[in-house]
């Protein structure tokens, strides 16, 4: 009997809270991680997709490609591979998660090429620890009923599906292929290792000032170059330059938008805010 053809799927619904940013959108060879994986699934699957929760379908990057919404909420990744195994029932899902920048096309190769087709998946063992790798793993259509089996007694673990299952194991080619980035200082740490030249950069960000901020800065907001990894490097600098009498811990952050954190990454086109205490606060 022949295999069932493979299908990509790029898991993408995390909250990436330790990050305090979007990993999907996070670059680290010229383009972002979604974009990266997504090539590198295409020539080595029949279709390929985006694994998103609800309220990312209208996310810019993600509405580029095709996606497969998630059906359970509170699951996790295994939400993604359950609602794809809904979606093609007769396709063997090759899964793989957006924070994988060492990931290369050599890694995938070698799991297709050690397919185990008779088996509910194929995984590679994690160099670290020999447990199975879910997150870069091929699942067979026969694994749909048997991982709805597990999700529905309270299973929410991969891993875990994997160690108590019928699935072929195999040791990594490359033994940091699967290492994931999952905070700031990793993400740094990542960046220094592939692309040093990019690390150090200058990037565009603009800033927006309020209150005290705009009295002291004179100024409503500025377009500027900064070498800051962070909002909080980036305060330090402005704080210099500006002479601003607030100290980090009297302030918030925002970018684009959003409350984050002092340690997250600052990436080109960043919008930052420092939103200092209300009055009589």
């Amino acid at each position: 009997m022949s295999s069932a053809p493979i299908f990509g799927l790029v898991l993408t619904g995390g909250r990436s809270s330790r990050m305090s940013r979007d990993k999907a959108s996070l670059a680290y060879h010229g383009r972002s991680q979604l974009e990266r994986t997504m090539d590198l699934l295409e020539p080595l699957c029949s279709e390929s997709f985006v694994s998103v929760r609800p309220d990312q379908r209208n996310d810019p990057l993600r509405a580029r490609y095709a996606q497969i919404v998630d059906r359970e909420p509170g699951l996790g990744p295994l939400a993604g591979i359950l609602a794809a195994q809904a979606e093609v029932p007769t396709a063997a899902w090759l899964v793989v998660a957006c924070d994988l920048p060492r990931l290369d096309a050599g890694t995938l190769s070698q799991l297709i090429t050690q397919r185990d087709a008779g088996r509910l998946a194929t995984a590679f063992r994690s160099s670290s620890d020999g447990l199975p790798e879910p997150l870069c793993a091929l699942y067979e259509p026969a694994a749909a009923p048997v991982i709805a089996t597990y999700a529905a007694s309270g299973g929410r673990c991969p891993r875990k599906f994997l160690l108590n299952h019928d699935v072929a194991l195999f040791d990594l080619a490359h033994s940091h292929a699967l290492d994931n980035v999952n905070s700031s200082a990793e993400y740094w740490q990542t960046m220094d290792q592939l692309a040093p030249e990019n690390s150090q950069q200058m990037r565009d960000v603009r800033v927006q000032y309020f209150a005290i901020l705009r009295e002291q800065s004179g100024l409503r907001e500025e377009q500027l170059q900064t070498c800051a990894r962070n909002p909080g490097e980036l305060y330090d600098e402005l704080r210099a330059r500006h002479g601003f009498t607030l100290d980090r811990g009297s302030l918030r952050v925002a970018v684009n938008e959003e409350f984050g954190s002092w340690e997250q990454p600052l990436l080109a086109g960043d919008s930052v805010v420092f939103i200092p205490p209300v009055a009589g606060g």
